[in-house]
């Protein structure tokens, strides 16, 4: 049986796929997009205030032969989610990949007592219904190819449900049922629906600051070390690409096995 099997390099390629990043700006976004671009794919990036770093991380991924595009929405408004989609239609084409990055920063957490209920709407929005309006918006023009990627980022802390993060653990658990309701939902379609779930990573932002090293979260991580938002990006590649096309409904951590979803 010698060399009946031959090992295949696998390639992430994205070409002629085009993919819209909301929160394409952020700490974790603009990561995913320049890696969705290193992987050949055009991209629109969402941003909802800092037009500076959209444009910055524009002309990054330009210079890498892609075509790109930013374009502004609040993703908890239907209006303004539609006018993105056909912003997006008119300058690069039909998106097939949608990355749901975007969320409000609740601060401070607080216990479920004190939290003001305000917190819970905005958690809701930028959570639960931020990914029903992309999926409205953005879905039925995949169903007819018969391909399509829809991820969305959640969080460990849904998994975790710790004391005094209430309204952006019950978001985020929302926003797990919707999108494995979809999962459901638009399969026959080919269109596969995942999640990744980022631990408490390391961003640009910690990096200027120098607090990469975290003592007490590290000790508790299986892998004792904080993973980085390029660990994030990765796997929103491998997600959008062929290779995860018989992948959906999952829910994947990317924490060091600080949270393991059990069977």
């Amino acid at each position: 049986m010698a060399g009946r099997y031959h090992a295949t390099m696998l390639n992430i390629d994205l070409s002629g796929h085009i993919a819209v990043i909301t929160g394409g700006s952020g700490d974790l976004g603009r990561v995913m997009v320049r890696t969705l671009a290193q992987c050949g794919a055009d991209v629109a990036i969402n941003y909802h205030k800092n037009k500076t770093m959209a444009e910055t991380i524009l002309r990054e991924v330009e210079a890498l032969g892609v075509r790109a595009m930013i374009v502004q929405a609040d993703v908890t408004q239907e209006d303004s989610v539609n006018a993105m989609r056909d912003a997006i239609v008119r300058q690069l084409g039909t998106p097939d990949i949608i990355v749901n990055n975007a969320v409000i920063q609740v601060q401070p957490w607080t216990t479920i007592i004190e939290q003001p209920l305000a917190d819970y709407q905005s958690q809701f929005d930028s959570c639960v219904l931020h990914n029903v309006l992309m999926t409205k918006a953005f879905v039925p023009a995949m169903i007819p190819k018969r391909w399509g990627r829809v991820i969305g980022i959640n969080t460990e802390c849904a998994v975790q449900c710790a004391a005094t993060v209430s309204a952006y653990s019950a978001a985020k658990r929302g926003m797990d049922g919707i999108l494995r309701v979809l999962a459901r939902e638009i399969g026959e379609y080919q269109i596969t629906v995942n999640q990744i779930a980022p631990g408490w990573m390391i961003s640009d932002r910690v990096r200027d600051a120098g607090t990469e090293r975290q003592a007490e979260y590290e000790a508790k991580i299986p892998l004792r070390r904080r993973g980085t938002d390029q660990d994030i990006a990765n796997a929103v590649a491998f997600l959008a690409s062929d290779l995860a096309g018989y992948i959906t409904g999952a829910f994947l951590p990317v924490c060091g096995g600080d949270v393991m979803v059990g069977i």
